[in-house]
């Protein structure tokens, strides 16, 4: 049998894509946002346990080191900002193993931003005006949601507060996991799969739905703030349109004995569940111990955008190569 060599995408699709790629670059030139190029190779990789990084070997002069692909741009970007770039943004490849669907690619293209003195809601409201733009659709509303007033809409539980039990058994209820395989998980791998499986497919029919407040236990990289009801939660946003999660932006942050000890719980618990430990990106932390300044960020998916602004099922028929035919 012949190997396929054609393009995932057709040609036409790929012109598209073209445009909408200089849609972007010059949504944030208005805006006085410097486009960077950072390095797909890294010294550390992300620990986040529900990510699976890929690494490599590279002879440097005398010595062999393990490279990490990067899964977004954000350690190097960040390292910029606290060197006195600026406000920020990069059309990047990225890499995350095992991700292959309808949605997702080994390889990518994410489309991330800083903007220094944003809040979240300044963030929202530009992620909100991109999307708008790409998708053509100006009179497109932007709703807001917090964590846990989903969670009490579509399942009647406090996720806060509702025992570890009922939300395994509620996760088998609605078919996250077949039942008994979730005798061990832990709270958050109970609550991603609710979202993913209940919530998520609600979100974004006729709108950008903005949801905000998730667990503290889930801020990775950004700051934690109480909220109206005195919870601590993570200074954090989701964005979604037709179900589909589009981006995730941080109210980020700039401590880096905090940043340390995050790290080092992510590499613990990747032990805990029999994980490979992931190196912890020395070089970010030595740039906020340098001092980053206050600022938000926010992680797009452009390849899913593009698929939604050009109609198409699935997210190899806007790439070029998709991991399998590369």
């Amino acid at each position: 049998m012949a190997l396929e060599w054609r393009p995932s995408a057709d040609i036409d699709t790929l012109k598209a894509r073209a445009r909408l790629f200089a849609q972007v670059r010059a949504f944030f030139a208005e805006r006085g946002v410097l486009e960077v190029d950072t390095p797909v190779l890294g010294q550390g990789g992300s620990t986040d346990v529900h990510l699976a990084s890929l690494s490599t070997h590279a002879q440097i002069g005398a010595e062999s080191r393990t490279l990490w692909l990067q899964t977004s741009p954000e350690f190097h970007m960040k390292r910029l900002l606290a060197a006195g770039s600026g406000p920020i943004f990069q059309l990047a490849r990225s890499f995350r193993d095992g991700e292959v669907s309808a949605r997702h690619n080994v390889e990518f293209t994410m489309l991330e931003w800083y903007r220094l003195g944003f809040t979240l809601v300044d963030l929202i409201e530009e992620s909100a005006a991109l999307i708008k733009a790409l998708l053509c659709a100006p009179d497109l509303p932007l709703e807001r949601y917090s964590y846990r007033a989903l969670f009490k809409h579509h399942l009647g539980l406090d996720p806060f507060t509702a025992p570890l039990d009922e939300l395994r058994r509620l996760a088998e209820k609605h078919g996250a996991m077949p039942a008994g395989h979730l005798a061990e998980e832990p709270r958050d791998t109970c609550l991603d799969l609710l979202m993913s499986v209940v919530i998520e497919p609600t979100l974004g029919r006729g709108e950008i739905s903005a949801v905000v407040d998730y667990p503290a236990s889930q801020a990775a990289l950004a700051k934690r703030h109480r909220d109206e009801e005195g919870e601590w939660v993570a200074s954090r946003f989701e964005l979604y349109i037709d179900g589909m999660e589009l981006a995730n932006g941080y109210d980020e942050l700039v401590d880096a004995a905090e940043q340390r000890a995050r790290f080092i719980e992510d590499n613990a618990e990747r032990e805990r569940l029999g994980l490979a430990p992931v190196a912890i990106d020395e070089r970010l932390l030595a740039a906020l111990e340098h001092g980053m300044p206050e600022g938000a960020g926010v992680a797009l998916g452009i390849d899913r955008l593009i698929q939604l602004a050009l109609g198409k099922a699935r997210l190899e028929e806007v790439l070029a190569f998709a991991t399998p035919r590369c």
